[in-house]
């Protein structure tokens, strides 16, 4: 055999063994304990999600699988510590949309998505509603409209923080309709809430979860869903889709392993986790936690990260929204 046939058998080699090795490390996975990651406190939907996630991984794979907050910063501090760790499956993180919108909303942060995460599912979608002050003196989207282009600048909305999705679906809202409606930030979805609830404020666009129990007092008026079609749970509701075509606002939970993870065992971990969410009975518990069940593959999720970050940073600049 001459040098060139020595260095071709020995690369194939090289690939063989390297193909055996992750696939052993595939079929063993996981062989300790594996931490998820969240971002946030205990207690948010983020968490709720990742110990209900970490049970069903446990079941599938026979594994230890333990979830650790490390919060602060808008959820930077969680993700830039998942961000540098081993990449050997070990170390997961879940996050929600937050991941990409951060770099965008903050004046520094020590990861990159791209770089740093390869994506393992999308696990649903968080949904979001339209609500007004029950002392606002209109019935509809139209209406809603029709009040603010009649008053520039008087109306305003609360949000849960700069560049949140809060924010963004009001932002949203403003560049496709042509209202001007002013910006009141708040620390958090509930304290918004509570204003608009007392007449402060006139609207927020939030999640549906916090403002349900307040709509169902009559302290909120639900003017419409986010989502680019009714609620089959609320089909009385009208998506704002119908009064502004093309609307869609819904922010989203997922599922990452760091960068360089064996695609066997991100192909694993995504299997486990399909296979559970398909389920009615998985539906209907993130339902209660106002979040639509979702499944697809890692390269399908890894689109759809392209293509929500495109769109909100599209949104971020034409609303002019400066990094803090």
């Amino acid at each position: 055999m001459n040098a060139v046939g020595v260095k071709v058998a020995v690369l194939a080699l090289a690939t063989y063994t390297a193909a055996c090795c992750q696939a052993a490390r595939a079929d063993d996975y996981p062989t300790r304990p594996v931490t998820i990651v969240v971002p946030f406190p205990p207690g948010a939907s983020n968490d709720l999600l990742a110990r209900y996630e970490a049970d069903v991984l446990q079941r599938a794979l026979h594994g230890t699988f333990v979830v650790e907050n490390k919060t602060g910063a808008g959820g930077e501090i969680g993700i830039s510590f998942a961000a540098k760790t081993e990449p050997d499956g070990y170390t997961l993180l879940h996050a929600p949309s937050a991941i990409t919108i951060l770099p965008f909303a903050m004046k520094s942060v020590s990861y990159d998505l791209g770089r740093d995460f390869d994506p393992v599912v999308l696990v649903g979608l968080t949904q979001f509603c339209l609500v007004v002050s029950p002392s606002l003196p209109v019935g509809s989207v139209a209406d809603l409209i029709a009040l603010a282009k009649a008053k520039p600048g008087a109306l305003t909305y609360a949000s849960a923080g700069i560049a949140t999705p809060h924010q963004i679906f009001a932002e949203q809202f403003k560049l496709a309709t042509g209202v001007d409606i002013r910006h009141i930030p708040y620390k958090g979805a509930m304290p918004g809430l509570t204003d608009v609830a007392s007449g402060n404020v006139a609207m927020e666009f939030s999640d549906l979860t916090p403002a349900l129990p307040l709509i169902q007092a009559g302290k909120l008026k639900l003017l419409a869903v986010l989502s680019n079609k009714r609620d089959p749970d609320m089909p009385n509701v009208p998506a704002l889709s119908e009064t502004v075509p093309g609307y869609d606002g819904s922010s989203w939970q997922g599922f990452f392993a760091r960068a360089g993870t064996p695609k066997s065992i991100v192909s694993k971990l995504n299997a486990a986790l399909v296979a559970d969410l398909k389920r009615p009975e998985t539906a209907a518990r993130f339902k209660a936690l106002g979040i639509v069940a979702q499944w697809d593959t890692p390269d399908e999720f890894r689109a759809f990260i392209a293509a929500q970050t495109a769109k909100w940073v599209d949104i971020i600049r034409a609303a002019g929204i400066e990094p803090q």
